[in-house]
């Protein structure tokens, strides 16, 4: 049985600054889904630059799929435009609820922390960070609240974004195909944990 996998969220999600579309987060979570005996069908519904609030017709296109799994990054272009994070919770929700009621297994990866980032100027990382936080907790209780699996990218990967500057692409804001590598490792238990579950329920 081939499951239905669909990619949503922001650039990310998308993968922008991959070195080529096999060093995607789609790509090697197929591939990882795919030596654990799971086959997947991969569209990528997520858009460079999206908020959260363009999860909802993201999510209202990938339902049109009827995917049995769903995977949503969102929450730094929030950030970086001073989203609340009760809004920004409330449009992931939303979308995770929506999904849901199509009968997709769906893992959220919220925001990452943007202090980490090599332009951000050190005497702003503190409250960076704490403002990532923040997003983080709230799209959390959001996403859990609404029926998926939380995958937090910042758990494993974070530190390494910290110290390793070839994590990132070119524009030193977006992974490189490593950062990717990285990441794509971080979500692999909870993707796989969901597929499993997808196609268990189909089966029974």
């Amino acid at each position: 049985m081939t499951l239905a996998f669909a990619v949503l969220g922001d650039s990310i999600a998308y993968g922008q600054g991959a070195a080529r579309p096999a060093d995607t987060i789609g790509a090697r979570l197929a591939a990882d889904l795919s030596t654990a005996g799971i086959t997947t069908d991969v569209r990528v519904f997520a858009v460079p630059g999206a908020r959260s609030q363009a999860l909802h017709s993201q999510a209202r296109s990938a339902t049109t799929w009827r995917p049995g799994l769903a995977l949503i990054i969102i929450g730094a272009n929030d950030l970086t435009h001073f989203v609340p994070p009760a809004q920004a919770a409330a449009s992931l929700g939303d979308a995770v609820q929506t999904l849901r009621t199509a009968g997709a297994e769906v893992v959220v990866a919220p925001a990452p922390d943007l202090s980490v980032v090599p332009w951000v100027p050190p005497q702003t990382r503190m409250l960076v960070r704490a403002a990532s936080a923040a997003m983080r907790q709230a799209q959390t209780r959001a996403a859990v609240d609404a029926g998926a699996r939380v995958a937090d990218i910042e758990v494993g990967s974070a530190d390494a974004f910290a110290v390793d500057a070839s994590l990132f692409s070119a524009d030193r804001f977006h992974p490189s195909s490593a950062g990717y590598a990285v990441i794509a490792e971080s979500l692999a238990p909870a993707v796989r944990a969901a597929a499993a579950a997808a196609l268990a329920g189909r089966a029974g």
